[in-house]
């Protein structure tokens, strides 16, 4: 019974590194529509431009469940890893320390720019246009932690995603 509940964990820990691949390249192809860095006065020329409206929706809503699912994914590796932790911002500085985030404040900050759209109803063009452009500098942070997390829970765990669906995909993104 005790081995059930431990596969069942493990199964879950590989279901989670899976979504993270699948979201990180959904994230990175969503940016791959869009010439960086977004220029307000060029994005209020686009301003009904439905299909780049639809893509900036896709980047904030994928960046959302990336760092989501990473969150998932550190929290239950820790349990795995039967490290003792009473709050996420410890589970984070054990992350920093194995080097699978690479500050405890990029993360803040991933988190503060992706709260702000939750929020946050801006009108103006450069302000539109500064978020997204923070978005896509911070992807970054999160398609490390990504590339980060997967490997670390293949070195400590012997976990690997559950299936090698976003695989190739994932591992493009990086070449």
């Amino acid at each position: 019974m005790t081995q059930d509940i431990l596969d069942e964990q493990r199964r879950h820990m590989a279901l989670l590194l899976e979504a993270i691949q699948r979201c990180a390249w959904f994230l990175h192809q969503s940016e791959a529509k869009i010439d960086w860095p977004i220029d307000p006065e060029w994005l209020a020329e686009h301003k009904k431009d439905v299909d780049l409206f639809e893509t900036l929706a896709a980047i904030n809503e994928r960046f959302a469940k990336l760092q989501d699912s990473l969150a998932s994914s550190m929290r239950h590796s820790a349990l795995l890893a039967a490290e003792p932790f009473d709050s996420f911002l410890k589970i984070l500085a054990f992350f920093e320390k194995q080097g699978v985030i690479e500050s405890i404040s990029d993360w803040q900050r991933c988190r503060a720019v992706r709260n702000m759209a939750a929020h946050d109803y801006a009108t103006s063009y450069a302000e539109i246009a500064e978020h997204f452009n923070l978005l896509h500098e911070l992807s970054v942070v999160l398609l490390l932690a990504s590339r980060h997390i997967i490997a670390w829970s293949a070195e400590q765990l012997d976990i690997s995603p559950a299936s090698p669906d976003f695989s190739a995909e994932f591992d493009s993104i990086f070449m």
